[in-house]
């Protein structure tokens, strides 16, 4: 394919996108019907998709309209280099789009205001919870994520984890968030076919996740109660040394566990909700629990714009019950550990402030903050303890 040819099928990626199909959904559905198209052309399809998808309004503002052709025109704009550039890609000649009208080229010049590229209502709850850093922040969620990987360093050093890499064409380099964090800077799309991610060597998880693991309290028994892929419960195993438990409240989510710790060389044993009832109590619980996922929509863009008011208030109220469920599973000197991918104070601190205004005979012993701007995804951590008897 071309490079205008990719625009196109952008473009019709994106219109049935906006008519209410998911966008992996809408890839897939162009995929299946351009088998013409190779592995390259459906990577630069979907990397012109989700760009578009980060930057929707900012691109809709400066093409003239919420459509496919305006979202990809913009972009174009972005990516090439004058408006020369962008007419030898519109040309409407074979599959190339058709020929950029006067009423866009107009647009396209006029000068561009700041925006946050996030609906009204969460611009809001952005600017209350993270002030003066609002627009620097939003500002990075419309950038493309970067691929960490966390080293193993049961199986090597990052040293020997580099060195791997690089044999299959992966240029990895130390990342400062994580002493277990490689930033991939070239060959991304490499990573899963290598020999360092086959062998277990390496992980990919964001290196602020990292971070928020490695600082976990020390624990003999840790349980994930939110376990999902278990990148978490893995990479606190992997410093440990504990014994390792997880819970999902849908085990379908739990599937890549097995196999995941299997390569790491990890032992996890996964619960019921049942049995977690029945079990010994845990020192450290970990609830990593459904959020927004406003600190990581550069991987995920399309999140910021199918979120809605009503399904925010649910995800609150899910939270809240996730802490209640989670807080007997501890034991009387141990942590409740809470954690979100999550840049908004609602999802965080004020979680925390109502859990223990809630419950008597908790507390917050520390909490923390990632944010996108120090490289990794948004996260957020907070410590639960039991107040200690007078």
């Amino acid at each position: 394919m071309t490079p205008a040819a990719r625009l196109s099928a952008a473009i019709e990626v994106l219109d049935q996108y906006l008519s209410g199909t998911a966008a992996e959904k809408a890839l897939t559905n162009w995929a299946r019907r351009s088998r013409f198209a190779g592995s390259k052309d459906r990577a630069a399809v979907r990397d012109i998709v989700f760009d578009c998808l980060r930057k929707r309004e900012s691109y809709s503002r400066s093409a003239g309209g919420l459509t496919g052709r305006g979202l990809v025109v913009a972009h174009a704009a972005n990516v090439t280099h004058g408006l020369d550039d962008l007419r030898a890609m519109f040309t409407g000649e074979g599959h190339a789009p058709d020929v950029l009208g006067a009423d866009e080229q107009t647009r396209l010049s006029l000068p561009q205001q700041n925006v946050y590229n996030l609906p009204a209502w969460l611009a809001s709850e952005l600017e209350v919870s993270v002030g003066e850093d609002a627009l620097a922040i939003a500002t990075v969620l419309t950038e493309r994520a970067v691929v960490y990987l966390r080293v193993n360093l049961s199986r090597g050093s990052l040293d020997t984890a580099i060195s791997s890499l690089a044999t299959d064409g992966i240029v990895a380099v130390p990342h400062n968030l994580a002493k277990t964090a490689l930033e991939v800077i070239e060959n991304p799309r490499k990573v899963a076919s290598s020999v360092a991610y086959t062998s277990g060597l390496v992980e990919l998880q964001d290196a602020a996740s990292q971070a928020l693991c490695a600082g976990l309290p020390v624990a003999e028994r840790m349980l994930d109660y939110c376990a999902g892929g278990g990148g978490k419960v893995l990479a606190y195993g992997d410093q440990s040394g504990a014994k390792l438990f997880a819970h999902d409240a849908n085990p379908q989510r739990l599937r890549d566990l097995q196999p995941r710790a299997k390569r790491a060389g990890l032992k996890v044993q996964v619960l019921t909700t049942d049995a977690c009832q029945k079990a010994e109590p845990f020192d450290l619980v970990l609830c990593d629990v459904p959020c927004s996922g406003s600190g990581a929509w550069r991987r995920s863009p399309e999140g910021k714009w199918s979120l809605t008011r009503e399904s925010f208030e649910k995800l609150l109220a899910v939270q809240q019950e996730i802490l209640r469920e989670a807080a007997p599973l501890v034991a009387m000197n141990g942590v409740l550990a809470f954690a979100t991918c999550s840049l908004f104070q609602s999802e965080n601190e004020d979680q925390i402030a109502q859990f223990c205004a809630e419950n008597n005979g908790w507390h917050c012993s520390f909490d923390r903050r990632f944010s996108p701007l120090e490289g990794g995804d948004g996260f957020y951590i907070a410590y639960l303890t039991r107040d200690t008897p007078t």
